[in-house]
């Protein structure tokens, strides 16, 4: 029992302190400008597009940027949960502390997945606010369970990428490479019809994707089962990178402690 009050203790103030230490959107105007102003206009930017081009209808692009938008706050935010620990020279006693990997790192992830979900959650009611959709859905359940997914599975990616800052100066530029792929292969903008093969297979590897046509084939009233269909590969999606984040971050700790006792020999 006091080892799971202590696990509970350092999951959650650790990850929330962490948030507040590490994440550069904290503040008020920097949040609602950068998490909520700008990929509200985005969907806006795409829904206009669309109406002109005639690809596909408003609430094909409204679906989809709406779960794209998580990725702004989770792959940003898996990122920064480690290298921000480098930019301010805390890494070190980061990777000092006796308390187990999976705890220490898991735990920050969950302030960025519940941004994911606020996130998403305002886009969508927003969004079709300003649209004029009607897109009501039966399962609120469902919506929930697509929202937590989706940011699961983005921020994990984005730990995954962060991991590599332990070895790496800058991995925001990679960072910004796959937040533009996820703009391009999630499926968020493109109907999977007009995509190559080699760009659906790649999407289907990311976060987001899976998430996007679980949520369109919710409000296009399918069943339980076919939404299901759809999730769970976002499941093994977020499966996938949780293992690929800690295994990176395990080996390049590991390296790290290599490096250091061959320079004090």
């Amino acid at each position: 029992m006091a080892y799971l009050v202590r696990s509970l203790r350092l999951v959650v103030l650790g990850g929330g302190i962490s948030y507040r230490a590490l994440f550069n959107w904290t503040t008020p105007p920097m949040f609602v400008g950068t998490l909520l102003v700008s990929p509200l206009f985005q969907i806006f930017f795409f829904v206009f597009i669309g109406r002109q081009l005639g690809v596909a209808d408003d609430r094909f692009y409204l679906i989809g940027n709406t779960v794209l938008a998580a990725s702004v706050a989770c792959v940003y935010g898996g990122v920064m949960a480690v290298a921000n620990e480098r930019r301010y020279g805390t890494l070190g006693a980061v990777l000092l502390s006796p308390r187990a990997r999976t705890l220490l790192w898991g735990g920050r992830t969950l302030p960025y997945v519940l941004n994911g979900i606020l996130v998403m959650a305002f886009m969508l009611l927003t969004g079709s606010l300003f649209l004029g959709l009607d897109l009501r859905v039966t399962s609120l359940t469902g919506v929930t369970g697509i929202f937590l997914m989706a940011a699961t599975s983005c921020t994990f990616f984005g730990l995954a990428l962060g991991a590599l800052a332990v070895r790496l100066r800058d991995v925001f530029v990679l960072s910004n490479i796959a937040f533009t792929l996820l703009i391009l292969l999630s499926g968020a903008n493109l109907p999977e019809e007009a995509m190559p093969t080699w760009m659906r297979t790649v999407g289907a590897c990311l976060p987001l994707s899976h998430s996007i046509e679980a949520l369109r084939a919710l409000f296009s009233g399918a069943s339980a089962a076919a939404v299901w269909s759809h999730l769970r590969w976002e499941v093994a999606v977020a499966l996938g990178y949780a293992m690929l984040a800690m295994t990176l971050l395990r080996f390049f700790e590991k390296r790290s402690r290599a490096n250091a006792a061959l320079e004090l020999m």
